[in-house]
């Protein structure tokens, strides 16, 4: 064995932003992203909001990890912290070589029984709590994705 880990794997991480960013440099970074993402397999989700990110990554074990770590010495990023590292059956975004949405318009109300903010994980948040907030996180980002294809 050579201690490659090539299973399919999740793994969740929040980071604050170093500086805020604007649409344009928003935009910027999902265009890079969309394209290294695809071109090594990795698909995900990305919340940004207030100057935090929540990211979800897919795909095999060492080149999840590997992106994490440069992710994590990115100087666009402070406060990396991983939330989750799970093995996956199939992946929960596969059509998406980075989706994005931003979280929701000042204007906007929350629905009831969604999440406003994840709080909860800034604290040292166990597993659980960590598996249900994506869990939350992928059910929102789908709901969403499929109003704005209806309207």
């Amino acid at each position: 064995m050579t201690g490659e880990d090539t299973g399919l794997r999740a793994l969740v991480y929040t980071s604050n932003a170093s500086q805020p960013f604007s649409e344009g440099a928003l935009g910027q970074l999902l265009d890079e992203c969309r394209q290294n993402n695809a071109d090594a397999a990795v698909t995900g989700m990305l919340l940004y909001r207030d100057g935090r990110f929540i990211q979800v990554l897919e795909g095999e074990g060492d080149v999840v990890r590997g992106l994490a770590e440069r992710i994590r010495r990115d100087p666009r990023h402070r406060d990396m912290r991983v939330l989750l590292e799970e093995r996956l059956a199939r992946r929960r975004f596969p059509d998406w070589t980075m989706g994005y949405r931003a979280l929701r318009r000042d204007d906007e109300s929350v629905p009831t029984g969604y999440r406003d903010s994840f709080s909860d994980l800034d604290a040292d948040a166990d597993d659980d709590t960590a598996r249900r907030a994506l869990a939350e996180l992928t059910l929102w980002f789908r709901v969403r994705s499929a109003r704005s294809v209806e309207v």
